[in-house]
């Protein structure tokens, strides 16, 4: 079975009504990280990154253009978003209208399904569905590479969301112009072959996490001595993944992934002062995962920047591994992901 799922989204001229849309976006997690960036204004990654998105956790965002002066009005999970969330969104609703050449003010109504701020890349599916959305609205037509160099602009990991399955985000180019390193940042999907994949998804703790990951990785790209060697071995596992999919080996890219996570949170540690995520609830549910393997299971796992542990295996396994990782911590909540479809434009009841 195949997991190249095209992006969906449809053409602003498709839309019901003129100046509103509403769009769908899934989260995505890293298999080869993005962690650091070489420009935060135009959020630039040091590394190419690649990721599955899931088919849980779905972000519905709708856009409205508003007549008359004023603010941005944006809703998140029904609360006015404030301070650093609300400032976000409204930068990039600038963004939006200053390509599209456009004033109006927006009313951005936005609802994750994700804990927010738990390593569980909700801002991943966020601007994906904002930029599909607002986009939309504004009547810019981009296609599925714009697309996700505006998603970029948001969020890194955005640019992902905006495609099913497997995709890899191109870090671009390191010298030349703003303007080519901002074109040559974008995610397109990764073709595999026979693939069926699953991600049981351990959330040891859903609060907000002790260290932004924006700060996290300012800290850990200027203090690490660790941080170089592993970007530079990061590349290596980018090619050797790419190889594991296109020919369907799911153990090599559980390999692949466990020892690019691992590294990327012991340059957390030597960062100084150190970035701590790991929780003694992880550590538990790592060991649990070694201990499926040395059973016989291919289950591998990953972390992005928080304690909460994704355990990449096969899906006939599924159900084995989410026992034994509730098992090991049971006061974790469990479940089961695949590989999700990309943003896409809907109405606000979901079709």
């Amino acid at each position: 079975m195949r997991h190249d799922h095209p992006t969906a989204v449809l053409r602003p001229q498709e839309q019901d009504s003129p100046g509103s849309a509403t769009a769908v976006a899934h989260p995505n997690i890293a298999l080869i990280k993005y962690w650091g960036k070489r420009d935060e204004r135009l959020i630039l990654p040091v590394t190419d990154s690649l990721s599955m998105t899931l088919d849980v956790f779905p972000t519905t965002t709708s856009v409205r253009l508003a007549a008359g002066a004023g603010p941005d009005e944006v809703t998140l999970n029904g609360r006015p978003a404030e301070g650093e969330a609300g400032r976000r969104i409204t930068a990039f609703l600038d963004l939006v209208r200053q390509s599209a050449g456009r004033t109006e003010r927006a009313v951005v109504d936005t609802r994750n399904t994700v804990p927010t701020g738990a390593g569980l890349a909700s801002s991943a599916s966020g601007f994906a569905a904002l930029a599909v959305a607002a986009a939309a609205a504004y009547g810019l037509d981009l296609d599925a590479t714009a697309l996700s160099r505006l998603a970029r602009r948001g969020s890194g990991s955005a640019s992902r969301s905006l495609f099913g399955g497997f995709a890899v985000w191109h870090a671009g180019p390191e010298h030349g112009t703003d303007a080519d390193a901002d074109a040559g940042s974008y995610a397109e999907p990764v073709p595999t072959a026979a693939l069926d994949p699953a991600l049981v998804i351990a959330v040891v703790n859903a609060g907000p996490k002790p260290v932004s990951s924006r700060e996290a990785m300012r800290r850990t790209v200027d203090t690490s001595p660790l941080y170089r060697p592993w970007a530079a071995s990061s590349k290596d596992d980018l090619v050797e993944m790419r190889a594991a999919l296109g020919r369907g080996d799911l153990t090599a890219v559980g390999e692949i992934a466990e020892r690019n996570a691992l590294g990327m949170h012991a340059t957390m540690l030597a960062a100084r002062p150190a970035v701590r995520y790991l929780s003694p609830a992880t550590v538990t549910v790592l060991d649990r995962v070694l201990q499926l393997r040395q059973a016989g299971i291919a289950a591998y796992a990953t972390m992005d920047a928080g304690p909460n542990v994704k355990v990449l295996c096969p899906r006939a396994d599924a159900q084995r591994v989410a026992d034994a990782v509730r098992d090991a911590a049971p006061d974790s909540t469990v479940l089961v992901a695949g590989p999700g479809p990309g943003a896409r434009l809907s109405d606000e009841d979901g079709r």
